[in-house]
């Protein structure tokens, strides 16, 4: 029991390390289909770090310095948005950070000391960052869906090589083929109510739950729809959305995988 809160802690502190670096990405890639991903914060200055500007905290030093100025010149701490300092940008960094640590404690208290948990903890920022980004602008992109379905690949194959894990790599692979398909032949059936995007989310997807088997892959994938489902109600109850009304379909999809892979990992 000690080792499984120790391992719950450490996974704890990592999503909370990598939480705090989702929302920059999810201020840059947070755009229409049609438009470049962001290069500038809102007050127009260049966004730059790590890895061309992508890998960091999403505060503008230019800006802070210049919030800093005016303070000390007027006295004025200015339009100050609560939660988050004046040279912040995108989401709340404490609450995204938050929430990514509690995903990694789940599936690190689930899946205990076993290999997969490392791909696990590796994978789950990614997805907190794809569920921001589609909840903001109803969009998948292409250069974060299909990573996450060829490092779920991989990453499991490597596990399936280290001893004591508790799933199967042939199976994570036809899971991921076939969610990714019968995603595919929703989107042709219904292109309004299934977006493409989703298709490709749904590889990945298929990869980390097939690992635990097809019960789980099943699991997962109810659980997405009856998330995404009542939440589609809710809004039409609240009269905040009609019944042809768009939702982002990508969160509720990550979610429902979420808990098929803690119910899952706990019981393999």
């Amino acid at each position: 029991m000690d080792l499984e809160l120790w391992s719950a802690g450490v996974g704890a502190l990592w999503g909370a390390v990598a939480g705090a670096l989702v929302p920059r990405a999810a201020y840059r890639f947070s755009v229409e289909p049609d438009e470049a991903w962001r290069e500038r914060c809102p007050e127009g200055h260049v966004i730059t770090g790590v890895a061309a500007g992508w890998l960091g905290l999403a505060r503008c030093a230019r800006c802070a310095g210049s919030v800093r100025t005016a303070e000390a010149v007027h006295g004025d701490a200015g339009r100050v948005v609560p939660g988050r300092t004046p040279a912040s940008y995108g989401p709340s960094t404490l609450f995204i950070s938050l929430a990514t640590a509690l995903v990694c404690a789940g599936l690190a208290l689930t899946t205990g000391t076993r290999p997969e948990l490392a791909v696990w903890l590796l994978l789950a920022p990614l997805g907190v960052l794809l569920a921001v980004v589609d909840f903001t602008v109803q969009r998948l992109p292409d250069v974060l869906t299909l990573p996450l379905a060829a490092a779920a690949l991989a990453l499991l194959g490597v596990a399936a090589f280290a001893p004591g894990h508790a799933g199967h790599w042939m199976t994570a692979l036809f899971g991921a083929l076939a969610l990714g398909g019968a995603y595919f032949v929703l989107f042709l059936i219904s292109p309004n109510g299934m977006g493409f995007g989703d298709v490709k989310l749904a590889l990945g997807l298929g990869a980390v739950l097939g690992w635990y088997g097809w019960s789980v892959v099943f699991l997962g994938t109810f659980a997405g729809f009856l998330f995404g489902g009542l939440y589609g109600m809710g809004l039409v109850v609240v009269r905040r959305a009609g019944r042809k009304t768009s939702i982002p379909f990508g969160p509720f999809l990550i979610a429902g995988a979420y808990v098929g892979l803690l119910i899952g990992a706990y019981a393999a």
